[in-house]
């Protein structure tokens, strides 16, 4: 059960266009050699290979394979951003029916969060925690907390709409995400097994029933 990455838009003609999707198509390469191999056991030539350039255009965009990891996991992370603004745009007009909305939404953001490339991101930040502590706060602004502040703000608006009860968007943000993440994170074994639909539809409707009890009206 993988999410569906959003559609690439075409790069810029002339030189800097191809450029800049040289510079991509290294990046997607190596999130993809980095995902496999891990880390340690990855060589800048097969990224080079992988992408269809010499080694020596791989050191010409990103300088370094540190570099070149760090670049490669915020952009990732960026994509999977994207997705899950997507998802939680949803609740603009979330219809009559809310919780089903939020079941919905649920739903969808354990499918992203279930994807290949969500794991294979959460895996490799968390593997280098120990050397590069600073690179989860790097790909976490990216995500978790971008994705909880946009989550604020469409139930901050449900909230004044009356939909919800009053209450701080920002904590009721926080636990409604908790309450996807937490059980998934026990269902998948930390993201190193996939879960069928039949278990995150089973995990969201759980957790907008504890959802509502606490903020509904």
């Amino acid at each position: 059960m993988n999410a569906k990455s959003p559609a690439v838009p075409p790069a810029p003609r002339g030189r800097i266009g191809k450029r800049v999707d040289k510079r991509q198509a290294i990046l997607d390469a190596a999130f993809a050699v980095f995902a496999r191999r891990g880390y340690a056991r990855t060589c800048v030539k097969e990224i080079a290979e992988t992408a269809g350039v010499a080694k020596p255009t791989v050191y010409n965009h990103l300088h370094d394979k540190e570099t070149l990891f760090r670049e490669c996991l915020e952009a990732a992370a960026d994509t999977v951003l994207a997705e899950n603004l997507a998802v939680v745009e949803r609740l603009r007009d979330p219809g009559d029916d809310l919780p089903a909305a939020l079941e919905d939404v649920g739903r969808r953001l354990l499918t992203v969060c279930c994807g290949e490339r969500s794991r294979a991101l959460r895996w490799l930040t968390y593997s280098q925690v120990g050397a590069a502590p600073d690179l989860v706060d790097a790909v976490q602004s990216r995500t978790s907390v971008r994705l909880a502040e946009a989550l604020a703000d469409r139930l901050a608006r449900l909230a004044l709409a009356g939909r919800l009860r009053p209450c701080d968007p920002g904590v009721a943000a926080e636990q409604y995400l908790a309450l996807l993440t937490a059980p998934l994170e026990t269902r998948t074994r930390l993201g190193t097994r996939g879960v069928p639909a039949t278990e995150t539809r089973a995990v969201a409707e759980a957790a907008v029933d504890t959802f509502m009890r606490a903020y509904g009206v």
